[in-house]
């Protein structure tokens, strides 16, 4: 691993993430509210770094996601909306080659890999992440077989 991103790891104190990575919850809103029935943060925000040879594996999440470019190589983003059936990709960075932000919207699929050594970034989510409201994606669905057909269902 690059010495910067195990650096990074330690000096955050970020830990392993489900969906690949490392992680730590940075902040939660205070203000909570109501959705579906269950109490939630209006906000919440992580540190999120993914290593060369990390990825972000196709995950969902019940409210939107906003990515920030903090450091390091570029990050690609890739995002398949269910319903449309369009498969998009961005890359953040502020090299000027990518944006150094992108939301991704509730309910869309998303996963990420880095394009360098490593790319931290800082990922808030409204209303607030939790995990009931969190997805991986199963192998054998209908979506990761149309993200197979796709040639992006295996990232990297």
């Amino acid at each position: 691993m690059d010495p910067r991103a195990a650096h990074l790891i330690a000096e955050l104190q970020l830990a392993p993430h489900p969906e690949g990575g490392h992680f730590r919850r940075i902040h939660e809103s205070a203000v909570t509210i109501e959705l579906d029935g269950r109490s939630r943060p209006a906000l919440t925000a992580i540190h999120f770094l993914l290593a060369r040879g990390e990825v972000s594996q196709w995950h969902r999440v019940d409210a939107d996601e906003s990515w920030h470019w903090q450091e390091g190589g570029a990050l690609e983003l890739r995002v398949f909306d269910p319903v449309a059936g369009v498969l998009a990709s961005t890359v953040l960075d502020r090299s000027g080659q990518g944006a150094p932000m992108h939301v991704v919207p509730a309910g869309h699929w998303q996963a990420a890999l880095p394009l360098g050594e490593y790319a931290l970034v800082a990922c808030t989510v409204s209303p607030g992440f939790v995990w009931e409201g969190f997805e991986l994606l199963a192998g054998h669905s209908e979506v990761a077989a149309v993200l197979s057909r796709m040639g992006s269902y295996h990232l990297g």
